[in-house]
């Protein structure tokens, strides 16, 4: 599997496995599977309410706990250093194991302390409990306050991102700081089926239009993609991504797709990065 080398050492898989909206057995059946079939990277979240399946999947399974890479996140409502350290100790009783390879701050709070909850987080990681810290759903100018004012560069920043939504500038800037950018709602909530441009590229290939846009994903230096994929045959069809040889000419119609489609934006999300023109 291609992975990702940050600047604090997390060696992060380039196709992992997301699994929400999963639960119960479908969530433990999915990650059982997709262990199987070589993904390494499991993500998940407190807010997801499949952690317990997911740690029971990782449990059966016959791969060591060193070789994944674990990915969970504490909820924008936890973000007290108390609270905090309540939810990671939740997580980590529920996933059945001592530590994650990543913790994230799931969203950005309301009303909340932004440099006493990522100070938490980082106490968190040197006490152990996570490997690696990061964010999700940060806008540019969160991240940048991250790095340069509180002085923590996180090892990965999870965000919306597929071929129908540019993300130009917080991928110029974790480049720069050689963070994971990992990148949740791949496929557009399916919605790359339904692009004409895509459907060409995949029939000239012979494969998915979600293989070719998660391929499109993959070509990125520091880009890592975590589709949902609870069926055995469609987490196959996502692990062809990894050997699909676009052309420049792919490129060519896949970069000039409006990148303007923004699909997650509840009603607590953050003030968003303007959308690439």
């Amino acid at each position: 599997m291609q992975t990702i080398e940050t600047h604090d050492g997390l060696s992060l898989p380039k196709l992992g496995l997301g699994t929400w909206p999963t639960k119960d057995e479908e969530c433990r059946s999915a990650v059982l599977s997709a262990l199987e079939l070589g993904y390494r990277h499991i993500d998940t979240a407190a807010a997801y309410e499949n952690e317990d399946a997911v740690g029971t999947a990782i449990q059966q399974s016959s791969i060591a706990r060193e070789e994944l890479r674990l990915t969970t996140k504490i909820w924008w409502d936890q973000l007290q250093p108390d609270a905090m350290r309540a939810s990671t100790e939740s997580s980590l009783r529920k996933l059945k194991t001592d530590y994650v390879d990543l913790l994230m701050i799931h969203w950005p709070g309301q009303d909340w302390e932004p440099q006493r909850a990522l100070e938490t987080l980082a106490a968190l990681k040197e006490e152990g409990k996570a490997r690696h810290i990061g964010v999700a759903n940060f806008p540019l100018a969160l991240l940048r306050q991250t790095v340069e004012e509180f002085g923590i560069v996180p090892a990965a920043l999870q965000v919306e991102y597929h071929v129908l939504l540019g993300q130009r500038a917080l991928l110029d800037y974790t480049q720069q700081h050689k963070m994971a950018f990992v990148a949740y709602c791949p496929l557009a909530r399916m919605r790359v089926s339904e692009v004409p441009q895509i459907l060409t590229v995949a029939a000239k290939h012979y494969v998915k239009p979600t293989t070719v846009a998660l391929k499109w994903l993959l070509m990125q230096p520091n880009v890592a993609a975590i589709p949902k994929a609870s069926g055995r045959e469609n987490q196959k069809t996502n692990l062809e991504a990894l050997d699909l040889p676009l052309t420049d000419d792919d490129l060519t119609v896949l970069n000039g797709l409006p990148k303007n489609q923004r699909l997650v934006d509840p009603e607590f999300a953050p003030k968003w990065d303007p959308l690439d023109t």
